[in-house]
């Protein structure tokens, strides 16, 4: 902005600006010829037309927010220039040309004009008024003690014409008052306004033009070629800063009462200070040795000096307050500060939703606990099935449920910490209990929590895991709180809504489930998994229609791992998806082979980990294609829960087997019946068969009434939904007859055939191929 405003004009402004400077340098030329009073009258006319004409056109031009102060300077210099046209015009000419009329012209219109500057850098701003005037003050009343000392001293005082000319003291007065504010522009200028600087410089000529009227011009009966030049050239600077674009810039104030010091202003005021005595001082001695000491000498250069001072002492006044009111800013700064660091504190240690305390406050004060030798332990707290919640009802009903655990866990832990974890994971600290007491009131919360908690529109009920982990000697916080979660995961994987106590067992259970992933990932890289084949037999004529794929771990120089003991590890780890991707891969190519000779079909186990996969479905198809296995050869065993569940998990897994199933690929339930008891998924889901759990069959050698009835039963649902039937873990004659008088379709066992490997599999299906075509 500032760089903006000193920059010259262009176009028209620049016109015009140099036009203003033009007709002020010919009336500048005209003002050193000047010698009679009627000279003078129509050059002053001249000079003031043209600030009148300059302050309307650069309003005009220009349009500056603020013109209030302009249209003063411009009504001050209309006046003067009215009353010399009136005076000159209407009156004798000895009155006409008599400085007292001049000076009661200028009298009148001097308290407009400093009006008009002084109203320049306000804008209309609150507080623009006072500010810089103690400081321009101090400086005038400085520069007024000289000019009375070097200019009024010696033309009026010491002549003796105080008495009878005094009245010529009104206009150099009202100069320095206007000098006063001129000063003003100049510390305010921090703009680098142009225009500002020529109206400040205006003034200062006009004060000069003025004093050299009072010391010389009077006595000598016609103005001096200074004062007819000064007041042209005051005039002409008017015009020109009326003109200048900066005109209409609006003068960033300064950000405080104090912050003039910044641009020189201290310097310049207290050198004043500084040399005003001084001066005085001076000037008093060498009047008095002169012999010319007056009551005037003395009265007025010391009025002027206490002027000063006591300017000084408000201006000292007004930094004192200054310096108060940003002591009180920042005494309250540092309050809000404070305040903002306790908040922020507050909120990085506390859950936002709950209140609760977070992590590192139960850190921090089960660490203290553990240092303070007292007995003590530490409950993990995890709700089961909150997921469930969130996907049913929104995550607004899901957060007034938590918010209503929270105030539960608290009336629960009267006394004691509870903190927030993650999402439905909380923590209580219980200090100074002994086991027994820990033991209790984890009991107790486990029995409170069955009980339904009234959330906005719902009744909701949120169970809880819990692993309660004792305090011991020498155990560090992190310790403590792994084992509290190897308890809580320990409690979700036992079925959930208990709890369990940590002991060393779990660890070294968790310590083998880590190990084990580890050699799994191994046992990818290195090839160390085999598929084996269970014959899948169809009861009419006991011919096998089918295999199911079933995977074993063989590492090298040990014993065969059965997947009892790895799959529930990988499908915790993930692993389960590359090895569930390798199992389908390899079936496919090696049933392929036995699809096209003897029309086996393979059964492939899909864990529910796999399903949630976003490719699951697209892997399927590629390994079909890469194998040559049709789709219709290709049966996909799945468990209940995949199907029954809620949520967007259970959406993409039917969506997949859907997709599949549009291809020719066949999807079987197993171990049905053991997990829900709803089965309307049976009508309305993508199931081709279903598979009945090797617990519903008879036991081996003794008649079981209730068996039979839950297997015709499930083999006459299945019927009539059109769905195929399979049998698991048949193993006697005896079952195999109940299964074939009920209807089952297809059945496998023990009684039929072990998993074998691919080889004895091949073997078995080239044979059983052999009796059916040879009977």
């Amino acid at each position: 902005m500032g760089d903006e405003s000193a920059r010259l004009p262009g176009g028209r402004a620049a016109l015009f600006m140099w036009a203003g400077v033009v007709v002020t340098l010919v009336l500048v030329a005209v003002g050193f010829r000047v010698s009679s009073f009627d000279g003078l009258a129509l050059l002053m006319l001249a000079s003031a037309t043209l600030v009148l004409a300059a302050v309307a056109g650069g309003v005009r031009l220009h349009r500056p927010r603020f013109a209030r102060g302009w249209w003063l300077i411009f009504a001050s210099v209309g006046l003067a220039l009215a009353g010399n046209v009136i005076v000159a015009t209407l009156f004798p000419p000895a009155v006409a040309t008599g400085g007292f009329a001049i000076n009661v012209i200028y009298g009148i219109t001097y308290p407009i004009l400093c009006a008009g500057v002084a109203l320049l850098p306000n804008h209309g701003r609150r507080g623009a008024a006072t500010i810089g005037l103690t400081e321009s003050a101090i400086i005038a009343s400085g520069a007024a003690v000289i000019w009375w000392m070097v200019f009024v001293d010696p033309a009026l005082i010491d002549t003796g014409l105080i008495h009878s000319q005094a009245y010529l003291l009104v206009e150099p007065f009202l100069d320095l008052v206007l000098l006063t504010f001129g000063v003003r522009l100049l510390l305010l200028s921090d703009s680098r306004s142009v225009s500002y600087w020529l109206v400040a410089v205006s003034c200062g000529v006009r004060l000069t033009a003025d004093t050299a009227y009072l010391t010389v011009g009077s006595g000598a009966g016609f103005p001096t070629e200074v004062s007819i030049v000064g007041w042209v050239v005051g005039n002409g600077l008017l015009t020109v800063a009326a003109l200048h674009p900066s005109m209409k810039r609006t003068v960033p104030l300064p950000a405080g009462q104090d912050s003039l010091s910044r641009h020189g202003a201290t310097r310049i005021y207290v050198g004043t200070v500084v040399a005003t005595p001084v001066l005085t001082g001076l000037f008093l001695l060498r009047e008095g040795l002169a012999g010319t000491l007056g009551s005037l000498d003395v009265v007025v250069p010391m009025i002027a000096t206490a002027c000063t001072s006591a300017l000084v002492v408000q201006r000292m006044r007004q930094l004192n307050g200054v310096a108060a009111q940003r002591a009180r800013d920042l005494e309250q700064a540092l309050h809000n500060q404070a305040e903002l660091q306790r908040e922020l504190r507050f909120r990085s240690e506390h859950d936002v939703l709950t209140g609760l305390p977070g992590r590192t406050v139960l850190h921090d004060r089960l660490a203290a606990a553990l240092g303070s030798d007292r007995p003590g332990a530490l409950l993990l707290l995890d709700l089961d099935g909150f997921k469930d919640v969130n996907d049913r009802f929104g995550h607004a009903v899901g957060d007034d449920l938590l918010v209503e655990v929270s105030a539960r866990l608290r009336a629960l832990f009267d006394g004691a910490l509870v903190a927030r974890l993650h999402s439905d994971e909380f923590a209580a600290l219980l200090e100074g209990a002994s086991l027994t007491d820990a033991w209790a009131t984890a009991e107790r919360v486990l029995v409170a929590m069955r009980r339904p908690l009234p959330v906005p529109g719902h009744e909701l009920f949120a169970t809880v895991s819990m692993g309660l982990r004792e305090f011991e000697d020498g155990r560090r916080a992190a310790d403590v709180a792994r084992d509290a979660y190897l308890a809580l995961h320990a409690a979700k994987e036992a079925g959930r809504n208990q709890f369990v106590l940590y002991d060393e067992q779990l660890r070294e259970r968790r310590l083998e489930a880590a190990r084990t992933v580890e050699r799994l990932r191994e046992a990818l890289t290195r090839d160390e998994f085999l598929v084996f084949y269970q014959p899948l037999i169809r009861l009419a004529d006991e011919h096998i229609a089918g295999v199911e794929a079933l995977i074993r771990w063989q590492p090298p120089g040990e014993a065969m791992v059965l997947p009892d003991r790895f799959i529930g590890i990988s499908e915790d780890s993930g692993l389960i998806v590359p090895i569930g991707a390798w199992v389908l891969r390899e079936s496919c190519r090696v049933v392929a082979g036995w699809h096209r000779r003897h029309g086996t079909v393979v059964s492939v186990n899909v864990s529910p980990r796999q399903l949630r996969e976003p490719g699951f479905g697209l892997m399927v198809l590629d390994a079909l294609d890469s194998s040559g296995l049709p789709p219709e050869a290709l049966i996909l065993e799945i468990t209940e829960g995949v199907l029954v569940d809620s949520g967007l998990v259970t959406e993409q897994a039917i969506s997949h087997l859907s997709m599949l199933r549009t291809h020719g690929v066949r999807v079987a339930v197993d171990d049905f019946g053991t997990g829900y008891s709803s089965l309307a998924y049976l009508r309305d889901l993508p199931i081709d068969h279903v598979k009945i759990d090797r617990s519903f069959m008879p036991a081996p050698g003794m008649p079981d009434p209730a068996a039979r009835v839950v297997v015709k039963a499930i083999v006459d649902l299945a019927a009539g939904l059109r769905l195929g039937t399979i049998a698991e873990g048949v193993e006697t004659a005896e079952q195999v007859e109940l299964l074939r008088e009920l209807g089952c379709e297809r059945a496998q066992g023990f009684y039929f055939s072990c998993p074998v490997p691919e080889a004895d599999a091949a073997r078995l299906i080239g044979e059983s191929r052999e009796r059916l075509t040879s009977g």
